[in-house]
């Protein structure tokens, strides 16, 4: 056996801790950096949200989907976590609010304000200013349509909104001051951090540190695919750090969740989070039906009563033990009320009930937390006062691409080992300071460990969704041409001889012509080409209304070639997906008031692209609304939006743009021209 000489061995471990000391040293500068980027889009979103409430109007923020007005004010009560609530109901008054999509969620901070019914009779670029309601600040417990539950402080002065004039007050989102602290926390607690989560850290950011591994012979899971099952087995193999890479269609959820299963028989519980309550929805729900007990930590965005029946606030509800805290915490609330000067037993007797209240939550809690095995709930709720002491073997990150790198670290601490699953190459962060951007803001911890750590990575290359005439084009551009089709989607078409995508060039004279002809016909008169300056002032968005009248009548078209009795006995699915939230809301309402979609309404969809991320149709059609002479495209030149656009469509893809405007740019000049050849 080989022995080192003393001074070998000193020298060893000398390198040995000048090199983990450059390795912390370099990461804790990587993470100053991503504070002060953190910094300036903090300083971005703060006055963005003080023009917002200072100098834009009611209507336009109602436009925005960022304010509720007028609403009616329903009851308060206390729900089961002994929060003061009030229930207010969207009251839309015009066209333009049924069809705007809010951004009201759970977790948000609102704020009521009042306006009077008065400034409906002003036009509508006449910015109306509300007065506020000192001190009513709250949060958004859950939304249902047009049914929203805020929590308040007990201090709130409820009887100001109750007693004022009806059609007046309106609620707008705050701005979101507790998720920045929370991220600015997290980078601290990492920047300081030893021990383990030190370690994460420093691995994360570092290139010649590697990640640790078990070793065992690969296990086999005959429902997955080759990709699938060596995805699992590396998550299972990971000490350190996994990645699960999920293009479009290939059952990166399926994997995902098979991953977690599997890893419950090896832990007692582990903890999965994700950006969005929607991305948190969908996990948990997929868990559920895999068997596993899950507790979900917040409200969920789709309320129903499956979704609802493994929340935490349900769950604590429902347990034998509720009825008899709900039976202290209001006798501790008529003790306040009814205290009586030069009563000396005051302070004991509720010093008692809410020690006795105490004592009791403590217990329900323990028996909900030691019954879940597997806590879901957002990065930002992962900071929730319910989990503090918590610890967990492994964190599971789903939609990992999607949340800024700080926002991932909140729930790093709580865990031994990461696990993440997305795709770079779908949608981004959002990032709204431009500059902020430009230098790295965007780049999420999942995309910084694929640069530095490309061993842990499993791309997932067998899809499931699309023809592969729709597949092949986001294969080769975005995934090195390794994303494959599966035997039984690969060809599997709506129309025999069809082609699967077609491309309407709305640039095109001739056809902009006949489209004019028709909108006269039907009494519309003369349409322009991209009314986007109006609707810029107003919505902060494009629309274009040729385009729109084009995209109902290729959908149309379509229908038609089908027809409409196989439609409704396959209940064939559309979705109409466009990059513009005007645009979309100008879709709907022509929808609404074509005849011809009446039988099929219940089938059609219209949303952004961000609200079609992560869902499938059997037809997608895109109306990409850009015309101009300048080439200008704006944010179409985030191609990651574009590639989930394209992605959506099971067995044809319609899409409508000015071939012109858009070829300019050298994806959709690819497009065009991969469009252009499966004609031939």
């Amino acid at each position: 056996m080989h022995f080192r000489r003393e001074s070998e061995v000193h020298l060893f471990f000398e390198f040995g801790s000048k090199q983990t000391v450059m390795n912390t040293a370099a990461s804790v500068l990587e993470l100053q950096r991503q504070r002060m980027l953190l910094q300036m889009e903090y300083e971005e979103e703060l006055d963005a949200h003080r023009k917002l409430t200072e100098q834009i109007g009611v209507e336009r923020r109602v436009a925005r989907g960022d304010a509720w007005w007028p609403v009616r004010v329903g009851r308060s009560y206390y729900n089961s976590l002994n929060q003061l609530c009030i229930e207010v109901h969207r009251t839309a008054t015009t066209e333009d609010e049924q069809d705007t999509d809010h951004n009201f969620e759970f977790g948000r901070p609102v704020d009521f304000f009042l306006c009077g019914p008065l400034s409906l009779s002003l036009p509508s670029h006449s910015p109306v200013t509300p007065s506020s309601l000192p001190s009513i600040h709250g949060t958004v417990s859950y939304v249902d349509g047009d049914r929203m539950v805020i929590a308040l402080p007990d201090n709130a002065p409820i009887i100001d909104l109750q007693s004022a004039e009806a059609g007046t007050v309106g609620v707008q989102l705050g701005f979101d001051e507790t998720s920045y602290r929370l991220m600015f926390d997290a980078l601290e607690r990492t920047m300081r951090a030893k021990g383990r989560l030190g370690y994460l850290r420093d691995l994360f950011y570092t290139r010649g540190m590697r990640a640790e591994t078990f070793s065992f012979a690969d296990m086999h899971f005959p429902y997955l695919n080759r990709t699938q099952e060596h995805a699992v087995n590396e998550v299972l193999r990971a000490k350190d750090v996994a990645i699960v890479h999920g293009p479009p269609g290939t059952g990166k959820t399926t994997t995902l969740v098979e991953a977690i299963y599997e890893t419950l028989r090896r832990e007692s519980q582990v903890l999965v989070c994700a950006q969005s309550n929607m991305a948190v929805d969908w996990i948990s729900e997929r868990l559920v039906d895999r068997g596993l007990n899950v507790l979900r930590i917040g409200n969920p965005s789709r309320v129903d009563d499956k979704m609802l029946s493994f929340t935490y606030e349900r769950r604590f509800e429902a347990h034998p033990d509720y009825p008899q805290l709900w039976a202290i915490r209001k006798a501790i609330r008529q003790l306040r009320q009814n205290r009586k000067r030069g009563d000396s037993s005051w302070h004991q007797k509720m010093e008692r009930l809410k020690d006795r209240a105490t004592a009791l939550e403590i217990s329900i809690n323990q028996q909900l937390f030691g019954e879940a095995r597997v806590i879901a709930c957002t990065l930002v709720g992962s900071a929730n006062r319910l989990l503090d002491g918590m610890k967990f073997g492994t964190l599971f990150i789903d939609e990992a691409a999607q949340a800024l790198e700080a926002a991932s670290w909140i729930p790093i601490r709580r865990a031994g080992r990461v696990i993440l699953a997305g795709d770079h190459c779908q949608l981004p962060p959002t990032v709204k300071c431009y500059e902020a951007m430009k230098q790295g803001l965007g780049k999420t911890l999942m995309e910084r460990i694929v640069e530095q750590k490309p061993e842990v990575v499993t791309l997932l290359t067998m899809q499931y969704r699309m023809h592969e005439d729709i597949m092949r084009f986001s294969s080769d551009w975005f995934y090195h041409n390794m994303v494959e089709s599966a035997p039984e989607v690969k060809y599997r078409s709506i129309l025999d001889l069809d082609l699967p995508i077609t491309w309407i060039d709305t640039g095109n004279e001739e056809l902009r012509m006949k489209n004019e002809e028709c909108a006269t016909a039907s009494g519309k008169g003369k349409a322009g080409a991209e009314t986007n300056s109006s609707l810029l002032t107003l919505h902060s968005s494009f629309s274009n209304e040729s385009e729109a009248q084009l995209t109902l009548l290729a959908l149309q078209a379509y229908f038609e070639m089908i027809g409409k009795e196989r439609i409704l006995n396959e209940r064939l699915d559309v979705g109409i997906i466009s990059p513009y939230r005007a645009q979309v809301q100008l879709l709907r309402r022509m929808l609404r008031k074509r005849e011809f979609f009446k039988p099929f309404r219940s089938l059609i969809s219209v949303n952004t692209v961000d609200g079609f991320q992560g869902q499938e149709r059997d037809i997608i059609v895109i109306s990409l609304v850009r015309s101009n002479d300048e080439g200008q495209i704006g944010f179409l030149r985030d191609l990651r939006r574009m590639n989930v656009a394209i992605t959506r469509a099971r067995m044809k893809l319609i899409m409508l743009g000015d071939r012109g405007t858009l070829c300019r740019h050298p994806f959709y000049r690819k497009l065009w021209q991969y469009v252009k050849a499966l004609k031939a």
